[in-house]
């Protein structure tokens, strides 16, 4: 049987690529919703294997969902573009099992989303997520020192640096934390 999905963005082109990546991967997306009050509505009516909640949304941000079906059969990941310490420990007290960083590509998520929905693989979830929460913040301060250097050799701006990182990722083809241990190798040439 499909796993039955429910995703709340307040962004319609994210919600689109969710459930592109999704249904190609036989998951059952049975409802989409820009609030976060909306989601928890669906998400109470349809009772969803899986649903995946964007931490900041009009009504109620993500965590509050979460908190709200603490102790349902509903697993909730979240979708963020931060990684901040705190919001991780907020997201784990109300019964968040993983993250998923934007922007993210099918190549990264569908694994890690099997990993969730599967907890009968031959490792257990949690385990994993600890480190993979790490990795996230590890990276987070990676790529801050690349900018940073960035800043003072190029006299750059942060949102400059930070643009500088992402191209160069994307036109790599790889990821920004790759990118940022170049720069700090002193062998970027971007």
């Amino acid at each position: 049987m499909d796993k039955r999905v429910v995703i709340a963005d307040d962004e319609s082109i994210i919600r689109l690529d969710l459930k592109e990546i999704l249904e190609g991967d036989g998951y059952l997306v049975v409802g989409e919703a820009a609030r976060g009050d909306d989601a928890l509505a669906m998400i109470r009516e349809l009772e969803p294997d899986l649903a995946l909640l964007d931490i900041k949304m009009p009504g109620l941000d993500g965590i509050e969902v979460a908190r709200e079906l603490k102790g349902s059969n509903t697993v909730v990941v979240l979708l963020t573009a931060f990684s901040q310490r705190a919001l991780i420990e907020s997201a784990r007290d109300a019964g968040v099992v993983a993250y998923l960083v934007k922007p993210f590509r099918s190549s990264e998520i569908l694994p890690k989303i099997a990993a969730i929905m599967n907890p009968l693989a031959t490792e257990p979830v949690e385990a994993p997520e600890v480190t993979n929460v790490d990795d996230k913040i590890e990276t987070r301060e990676i790529v801050q020192r690349a900018k940073e250097l960035l800043m003072d050799e190029r006299g750059l701006d942060e949102p400059a640096a930070f643009e500088v990182i992402q191209q160069s990722a994307m036109r790599g083809r790889t990821r920004m934390r790759d990118v940022a241990q170049q720069i700090l190798k002193g062998e970027f040439v971007g």
